[in-house]
């Protein structure tokens, strides 16, 4: 028997409990004709019933606060009863820690859930505590190091209380295990926004390992727009004529990676705004369009051919194209 069913068997309804005798449970109203009803659980339907009835007279008591808990068991991701939840600890001054380790214990088990990781912040910006939140969140990203609530948690807690001296170093440590971990990228990029910013000797690193990444695996996306939104943050791809020479010579040695080829012609669009219209830039910028359209991204063709049609538009020129 597993420990769900055993509680289940010991769980006494509300409507069979004598101190509950004075609420009259209110039903879930779905109109006169609903389209599907939710074939809810016996349980289910006893307990928000009840919740609905306390809800609706606003009782401040320490039996609503232990309904609210086996309504939350119930349905995780239910926001009212979450908020009101939030109501009952402040009214009833309930111990903030103990409340700490309540929400720890459901996230764990339900650590996708956006009402649970929403409810922890709140917690922990009421506590003035940050103490447990690196170590949790890192816990919790060992185990899914993509889970966007976790991520989103973390950065509210490193933005309330100041804490981003170390980030870059975590998100190493977790491109070394995965470099294509979006996520992680995205906060590298956060993490930098929030401590040194986009200062040469920050971006001299940074290009080296965004390229150092990118030789490993040409195809991953994330490295792709990592390097060009911090070159954009910085000073502009235009800027980096030297970098541009370095990924020209690699699609010549014949890495084809349609965003080796995509960088290149934003290079070089950027530098035709930028710089003035040239020859060079411009031509190259087209070849690249229809390698593009033709071989290397073919599943974007049009994309690609609308592209170099736009270039035609913008930057005018005298010579053959």
């Amino acid at each position: 028997m597993s420990s769900s069913e055993s509680e289940d068997e010991d769980f006494v309804f509300y409507r069979d409990r004598k101190e509950w005798n004075d609420v009259t449970p209110i039903k879930q109203d779905d109109g006169p004709y609903p389209v599907v009803s939710i074939a809810y659980s016996e349980k289910f339907i006893d307990v928000f019933d009840y919740f609905r009835a306390i809800l609706k007279k606003n009782e401040i008591s320490d039996r609503a606060f232990d309904l609210v808990t086996d309504a939350i068991t119930l349905n995780a991701a239910n926001y009212t009863v979450w908020h009101f939840r939030r109501v009952l600890l402040q009214e009833l001054k309930k111990d903030l820690r103990v409340e700490l380790d309540y929400i720890t214990d459901v996230i764990r088990e339900q650590p996708k859930n956006y009402q649970v990781w929403y409810h922890r912040g709140i917690i922990v910006k009421w506590l003035k505590d940050s103490s447990f939140e690196l170590d949790f969140t890192r816990e919790m990203l060992h185990i899914d190091a993509k889970n966007y609530h976790c991520w989103q948690h973390r950065q509210l807690v490193l933005n309330h209380f100041k804490l981003w001296e170390g980030e870059v170093e975590l998100t190493t440590i977790l491109l070394e295990k995965d470099l294509r971990n979006n996520s992680a990228w995205n906060q590298r990029y956060y993490a930098i926004v929030n401590t040194t910013s986009f200062v040469r000797e920050t971006m001299e690193c940074e290009v080296g390992y965004a390229i150092q990444m990118i030789k490993k695996a040409p195809n991953n996306e994330s490295a792709w727009n990592y390097l060009k939104g911090i070159l954009s943050a910085a000073d502009g791809l235009h800027q980096y004529p030297a970098l541009k020479d370095d990924f020209e010579k690699m699609l010549c040695d014949g890495m084809d990676s349609p965003y080796l080829l995509s960088f290149l012609v934003d290079y070089y669009e950027e530098d035709l705004e930028n710089n003035g219209v040239n020859e060079i830039s411009f031509k190259r910028a087209k070849e690249l369009c229809a390698q593009l359209s033709s071989d290397v991204d073919v599943i974007r063709k049009e994309y690609w051919d609308y592209m170099s049609r736009s270039l035609n538009s913008r930057f005018p020129v005298t010579w053959s194209s």
